[in-house]
């Protein structure tokens, strides 16, 4: 998929009308999606860009050779046609020009533009009185007006013509009445190289480099309008780098290229101001929370930070890749948002299942200003094995706060961001996590914040610079011997986190990201040597 972001999508289509969506899906599987896979979606964007092209105003040059030099020349407000056609307006009720139905004082209008309104007009007067009943004054006014206007008719009529038949053709040959295919492929070239080379080796020198790939294909079905139905196919080879604190580039998919379910959910509305999600496999509380993070945030999709980390507070990323349900409900600016996810719910063995096994509950309490964005967010969560932190795509968190154990969690976490205008986004985050080790009986504390910089547009339309910093998830402090730490307190050091990227879009479908991670005590540990890991990362849009 792109991200599309994937919760924006469907608030869009939730406040969407039903006839203008179901419209864009009849588009079917060829529609191309936004540019930008993290762009939020409208239904305009399920038109394709070739009936974009159709239904831009028709210029001089696509039409036939003119015979006279009028065919080339505005339409004046002080010309007879301008004064007659606003004459027919008035009198026939017929709207032309500009939806307000004027043609907004003295502004002169190309030929087509004229043509375009007295065509408008034409078939409105038609539309009412069948030709009965127009004065024998206007009759002529009508045909004089034809007339002189003749070439510039026939134009757009050609043009509408050969619209419907392009139509035709789309709706005969359509993949589907409800569903839109979105798809996505990122490949990804990385390698790290220690950097002081004072402390022991922690083997980073010694990783190769390496070329992967990551591959999305995504199904959006719309059965009422207001709903929408994601069914994504994933594929991919990408994962971390041993000895460091990455959990994949490009938010990795490490399956060796076998082709899995990676996202099977369904968005539907309650009334005007409730957004229900409920997803029977990877489900991740991104997808319906909102992350309070501008520019940055791009976590369904390969287009922004090169690290999970990078993109959002690792608030939301607390637990496992998940089923079960959600919701966001808006008052305004106001947002509530949350719900509960369990890992094992279709295990029906003991101590699995949907609410017997890991599971993890969420609550949020959002401003969403234009301007201004912020979040109270609380995380509850059971572990039976794996990492607190470690989502399942894209974790994050050091070696000791991510070391497997029996436990149980409880997350809070602040995010802040400012956008003062449409090109720069700043946001903040910082939180804090108390775990029970259960097998060990000890009281873990851990601590993480970053703050993120993101310039839209940055030199040229549709580039993004990224800049991030900050701590991941680790040790602040135990009670006592924990498996947290393997037991040596060696994973309890602040791991530093500098991240730099800059996204060139090369056209709307493809873009190339290169960027630097700078990592200081890997793994938790201060005694390794600081990291450094180049990525270049391209991906591709359809």
């Amino acid at each position: 998929m792109s991200n599309l972001v994937k919760q924006s999508i469907a608030w869009k289509l939730l406040l969407a009308s039903p006839a203008a969506l179901l419209v864009g899906l009849g588009a079917g599987a060829n529609a191309a999606p936004a540019a930008d896979a993290t762009k939020q979606l409208s239904v305009g964007d399920f038109i394709t860009e070739s009936n974009r092209q159709e239904i831009d105003t028709v210029k001089v040059g696509d039409v036939d050779q003119v015979t006279s030099v009028s065919q080339l020349s505005d339409v004046q407000p002080t010309d007879w046609a301008f004064q007659a056609l606003q004459s027919l307006v008035e009198r026939y009720g017929c709207i032309a020009g500009y939806p307000d139905g004027t043609f907004r004082g003295n502004q002169p209008l190309s030929r087509y533009e004229f043509a375009a309104g007295l065509n408008a007009c034409l078939d409105q007067i038609l539309a009412q009185v069948s030709g009965d009943g127009i004065a024998p004054g206007d009759l002529d006014t009508i045909r004089r007006l034809q007339d002189d206007f003749a070439a510039q008719l026939a134009a757009l009529r050609g043009r509408v013509d050969s619209l419907e038949s392009r139509l035709d053709v789309v709706e005969s040959q359509q993949f589907s009445t409800t569903t839109k295919l979105i798809g996505e492929v990122a490949f990804t070239l990385t390698d790290a190289w220690e950097l002081d080379g004072d402390g022991p080796s922690s083997g980073i020198d010694s990783n190769q480099t390496t070329f992967s790939d990551r591959v999305r294909l995504s199904f959006l079905s719309s059965f009422t309008g207001r709903d929408q139905l994601w069914t994504r196919l994933d594929a991919g080879n990408t994962g971390g780098i041993d000895g460091l604190d990455t959990d994949g580039f490009a938010h990795g998919f490490d399956s060796g290229n076998n082709v899995e379910i990676g996202w099977l959910a369904y968005y539907f509305p309650i009334g005007e101001d409730i957004l229900v999600y409920v997803a029977p496999w990877g489900g991740l509380w991104q997808d319906i929370v909102p992350t309070i993070s501008p520019m940055l945030e791009g976590f369904t999709g390969a287009n922004h930070t090169l690290s999970s980390f990078a993109e959002s507070s690792p608030i939301y990323k607390v637990g496992t890749n998940s089923s079960g349900v959600g919701f966001d409900a808006r008052f305004g600016d106001i947002s509530f948002s949350g719900g509960y996810f369990a890992q094992d719910a279709a295990d029906s063995s003991p101590g699995a299942g949907l609410f017997n096994g890991q599971d993890s509950i969420l609550a949020q309490l959002a401003y969403m200003g234009d301007s201004f964005q912020a979040a109270l967010t609380y995380n509850r969560t059971y572990m039976t094995g794996g990492g607190i932190f470690d989502s399942g795509i894209g974790g994050v968190g050091t070696t000791g706060a991510n070391t497997g154990t029996t436990s149980e969690s409880d997350t809070f976490g602040i995010q802040l961001a400012f956008m003062p205008n449409d090109t720069l986004g700043i946001n903040l985050f910082g939180g804090y996590t108390n775990a029970d080790d259960l097998a060990g009986a000890d009281d873990i504390d851990m601590w993480f914040y970053g703050l993120g910089l993101g310039l839209q547009d940055f030199g040229g339309e549709g580039n993004l610079l990224g800049l991030f910093a900050g701590a991941q998830p680790y040790i602040g402090s135990t009670d006592g011997s924990s498996t947290f730490t393997g037991g040596d307190g060696n994973h309890d050091d602040v791991p530093l986190h500098f991240e730099a990227f800059y996204r060139v879009a090369l056209n709307d479908f493809i873009n190339i990201t290169p960027g630097l991670i700078w990592q200081t005590a890997p793994g938790g540990d201060e005694d390794n040597d600081d990291a450094l890991i180049g990525v270049v990362r391209t991906s591709f849009n359809f």
